[in-house]
This record gives structure tokens, sequence and C-alpha cells, in this order.
């Protein structure tokens, strides 16, 4: 039986994904410079996106519950998305994860996912216990030194990363695909807003 890596999600376009890839490497750069022995998986610059919810594996059967689950249009009006502030989770201690955060349009995105939620619980997709936060991943932190860490969060606490607003007029049904390169995704289905 056929599985398949599924997440949902918000394209960025190209212009947006240049100026958030641009973004990434000067924060690569001055991270380097603080930690040197630092082991960090940055996001290739065609893989950046906004997740509203990860699926996890699915097997093909249930594929055809999903894609008619979304097939309908989401009830909410287009609406402005900019990316902004850079971060870290945890927002303390050693970090784990790099992001650029959703500056405008981050309760409408916080509404989407509720709108999401509705339909995915009902098949059986299991919601995060955390609150979703709506973010672009940038990188993956390994492992940094101890030592490292005050320089590292003094860089991001200065770190800016203010890019142009788009229109979000749907979300996207990515596949993931695992590669020698690092995952590739495929746009299965776009869900549009109403």
């Amino acid at each position: 039986m056929t599985v398949v890596r599924l997440f949902l999600g918000v394209e960025l376009p190209e212009g947006v994904q240049r100026a958030a890839a641009a973004a990434a490497d000067d924060l690569r750069r001055q991270v380097a410079r603080a930690s040197r022995t630092a082991s960090i998986k940055w996001v290739e610059p065609a893989n950046l996106h906004v997740t509203l919810w990860f699926l996890g594996e699915v097997h093909e059967p249930r594929m055809a519950a999903l894609t008619a689950a979304l097939s309908a249009p989401l009830p909410r009006s287009q609406f402005a998305v900019g990316l902004g502030e850079v971060g870290a989770f945890p927002p303390a201690g050693s970090p784990r994860v790099f992001w650029i955060g959703v500056r405008t349009g981050r309760e409408a995105l916080i509404a989407v996912h509720g709108l999401l939620k509705d339909r995915l619980v009902k098949l059986g997709f299991e919601p995060e216990q955390r609150a979703y936060s709506p973010h672009v991943t940038l990188a993956r932190v390994k492992d940094i030194r101890r030592a490292d860490l005050p320089a590292v969060r003094t860089i991001l606490a200065r770190a800016t990363a203010v890019l142009d607003d788009f229109t979000l007029g749907s979300v996207t049904l990515f596949r993931s695909r695992p590669s020698p390169r690092g995952s590739q995704y495929e746009s299965l289905l776009r869900v549009p807003l109403s």
C-alpha cells in the first residue's frame, strides 16, 4: 500500500521566497561567525513556506477522503500576509528552530488553521497540542555549544526581515518526497479562499 507524506501550507510568491532566503543567508552568516561548531540544517529556498497543518504519513486509500474534504473553498475572504520578526523555538535556552514570523495576517491565518481543523479532525487527523503559531521555518538546529548561546540569542534579537505583503488566495496540500538532496515538495491541490 502506497504511503505519502503530506502537509498543508501557504506557498510564498517568488519574490517573497527570495527575500526570505536572503534573510536566512544573512542569519546563517551571522550565526556561523558566532558559533563555528553549530550543527544547523538550513531549509532550501524553494522549500520555504508557512505550514498550516502537518498531516504526516497518509495511506493512499485515505487520500480520496482527504481531497474530498479539501475540495470545497474555505469560507474566508482573501487577506494580506506579511512576514517580519525573526526568532527561534523555544524562545529561550537552546534553539531548535529559526523562523520568520507572520506580522500581517497572523489572526487570519490562525482562523484558516481553525477552518482546516474542522475538516481534518473529522477524518481522524490529530491536531497539535500546542497553539498554532504561523511562521516560515528557516533552519532546524541540531546543536549549538552552550558557550555560544548568548551570542546566537543576541543575533536573533537584533535580526530583522520585513518582507513585502502578499495576498493569500488559497492554501496548498503538499506532498513531501525524500531525496538525497533533502525533501522535495510537490503541490497536489490548492484550496481556494472564498
